[in-house]
């Protein structure tokens, strides 16, 4: 029988929100005593599971819900809370005392402190000026923000009025920023003047000149003074030549006065979040998620899942275009503080973000796979640096958690905390798999599937697999039942047919979510693998071959800063090819190929070891850091790549094109 590598004090699962859900729910005739037991109720009767958590969350609302679940049966069709008003903003600022609800640093080090009670002035400001501005329910506002608290703010602020946020991170590129506010035509777009990373001051305004003359729907623009906040109003429309939209002052609007805030309140399923798929492959996909979807979803998550309170201080590193942004501001419903970074996370020295979590005591650390294992290769050890009595949770996304990286976690990082790999996406706006406070965690699993996600695992024939560790055992991973967090629509897509094709066309009434997985069934628990995007799955002589596997042994290589693995269609078949980044004033020579090739071989099987192992200077990734597979074997193989502008650096797709070592 596996060891779990942490198991919870019976203190922790006694004081959990979790066992006081099933407190509550065992005082309404149920008997739930274990996580297993109230995971299977939650997918075999949805339509009461979620009428408990909407229950049990108490949300501020306006007129009750008539129905929980119609079209129960048909995924895409499903209407989850119908006759329900709310608003998504007042829900997060039930607060409004001096509770401490945001810390936010950057690179320089601490910015501000906001307490509940400033927050709600400083939104109801900007939802006043907004207001004036004519911005109504079902309008839309775009951030084109680094993640300070402003962006916390105008997010509020627009939702506040009905109206629909979108953002993206000031490193996307023209194209990109283009690509996405371009298809959804916002009324009002709010920038920074400038945003700072890895130690570098980057122009804001410049790229705003250009992007704005294409993008007629714009009338007002809102410019926050982050770097200069001498930045006047004269010199912000002097810097703006091109752009015919009212340009402002964020420092002006508020100085203004304002009026009580009044919150608009919409239905449940009433748009608040445009979000954008990463576009490596075309233009992005604008994924429309709605008010009561996102709230309830996130509740249960932030609340059952990570054990959030109002006692507790959350952390995620992520920037305003990456999902779990929103996630992590979606913290405040439960008047707990969140804590900002904004800039590179080793700038100015590899141990900034633990020196915040010291002194801010961080309980819920969240953060990437690839930082966790940049941090064992830096040779970061926080458990000998730094106290971290207050920690009780670190929690990792964006990419597969190799078993090594939860090893270094608890030898490295703190032995007693419960360390959730997490994974859902943009498309869900939540996770499929997370952590569990109550439940143990085992070396390279992902603790359970969340509740209420009815997910499977599925082999090509549609066969549903679960048991031990087997390779025979993986597969798509699905969702066969409705969950409120589904989008409600793709923007722009008459008759739904992009979003039908996004995920329903592989298994007719299944949400498909394009990952190769597997399920391990435990005692008390059912745990998740992901082996990576299962549209990136190798094949080599017919053989699936998750590229998660290969990227767990490389990075014990310690030689090897990263790396990235591909297909290349070879005489008829498929061969693996593995480029690597080593580190700096290193050449791959015989010697070390052959260490990589032996690494892989010895613990995995002969078909994982690749054909080629190539150095090149740089791997293209996505804006929030994805290794970008698709783009590279599109390049390899003289294909175009779609909207190269949604990477981070796409200079370094150059660095894959035409190579000799690829021509035999």
């Amino acid at each position: 029988m596996e060891i779990p590598l942490w198991t919870p004090s019976e203190d922790r699962v006694k004081q959990s929100n979790l066992i006081g859900f099933m407190a509550y729910l065992n005082q309404n005739g149920y008997s739930f005593s274990s996580y297993l037991s109230l995971y299977e109720f939650s997918i075999n009767q949805p339509t009461l599971f979620w009428q408990y958590v909407w229950e049990y969350g108490d949300f501020v609302i306006y007129t009750p819900f008539s129905r929980v679940l119609e079209h129960t049966q048909e995924m895409e069709k499903a209407c989850w809370f119908q006759g329900v008003t709310l608003n998504f903003s007042e829900n997060l600022l039930r607060r409004r005392d001096d509770k401490l609800a945001i810390v936010s640093y950057d690179e320089r080090g601490k910015l501000q402190t906001l307490s509940y009670a400033d927050l709600y002035s400083r939104v109801a400001k900007l939802s006043s000026w907004l207001k004036k501005q004519n911005l109504v329910q079902g309008d839309r506002v775009a951030g084109f923000m680094p993640n300070i608290a402003e962006t916390v703010i105008a997010m509020l602020a627009v939702t506040s009025l009905g109206a629909v946020w979108s953002s993206c991170s000031p490193d996307f590129g023209f194209q990109g920023v283009l690509d996405r506010f371009g298809q959804i035509a916002p009324k009002v777009i709010i920038t920074t003047d400038a945003y700072i990373y890895n130690g570098k001051i980057l122009d804001n305004l410049e790229r705003i000149n250009r992007i704005l003359p294409h993008i007629d729907s714009v009338g007002h623009l809102v410019v926050v003074p982050y770097i200069n906040h001498q930045l006047s109003q004269a010199e912000i429309k002097k810097q703006l030549p091109l752009i015919k939209a009212e340009s402002h002052s964020y420092s002006d609007i508020q100085a203004l006065e304002h009026e009580e805030m009044t919150f608009v309140p919409v239905s449940f399923e009433h748009p608040l979040y445009i979000m954008h798929s990463s576009g490596t492959t075309g233009v992005p996909k604008c994924i429309v998620h709605d008010t009561g979807g996102t709230l309830l979803q996130h509740y249960k998550e932030l609340v059952f899942h990570v054990d959030l309170t109002e006692n507790s201080t959350i952390f995620y590193y992520t920037t305003c275009g990456w999902m779990m942004w929103n996630w992590l501001v979606s913290s405040l419903m439960t008047g707990a503080k969140i804590i900002l970074y904004d800039g590179s996370p080793f700038s100015p020295h590899p141990e900034i973000l633990w020196d915040i979590a010291e002194k801010e005591n961080i309980n819920v650390f969240g953060t990437s796979a690839k930082y966790i294992s940049a941090l064992e290769k830096a040779g970061v050890k926080p458990k000998r640096s730094h106290h971290l009595p207050h920690l009780k949770t670190v929690l990792s996304t964006g990419s597969p958690l190799v078993h090594e990286s939860f090893d270094f976690v608890y030898k490295e990082v703190k032995s007693d905390l419960c360390l959730s790999s997490i994974s859902g996406g943009t498309d869900i706006i939540s996770c499929f798999a997370l952590g569990c406070p109550i439940l143990p965690v085992f070396r390279g699993e992902l603790q359970c599937i969340g509740l209420g996600m009815s997910v499977q695992v599925l082999n090509p024939q549609g066969k549903s697999l679960i048991g031990p560790k087997d390779k025979s055992a993986r597969g798509e991973l699905v969702c066969t039942k409705p969950f409120p967090s589904m989008p409600v629509y793709f923007w722009n897509d008459a008759g739904d047919h992009k979003y039908h094709d996004a995920y329903f066309s592989r298994y007719d009434n299944i949400w498909a979510q394009g990952d190769y997985a597997e399920l391990v069934q435990h005692e008390a628990q059912i745990g998740v693998i992901i082996y990576g995007r299962s549209d990136a799955v190798l094949n080599p002589g017919g053989v699936r071959i998750g590229t998660a596997e290969i990227y767990r042994q490389v990075e014990k290589v310690d030689e090897v800063v990263e790396s990235i693995v591909v297909g290349q269609g070879w005489k008829g078949d498929v061969r693996v090819v593995l480029f690597v980044v080593l580190r700096e004033g290193m050449t791959l020579n015989a010697v070390l190929m052959d260490n990589i090739k032996q690494t892989i071989k010895e613990n995995t099987t002969q078909r994982h070891v690749p054909a080629k192992i190539i150095q090149v200077a740089d791997i293209p990734k996505t804006i929030s850091g994805k290794m970008a597979e698709l783009a590279v074997r599109n390049v390899i193989h003289n294909r175009p790549v779609n909207n190269a502008d949604a990477l981070k650096n796409p200079e370094a797709l150059a660095l894959f094109k035409d190579l000799p070592e690829l021509m035999a």
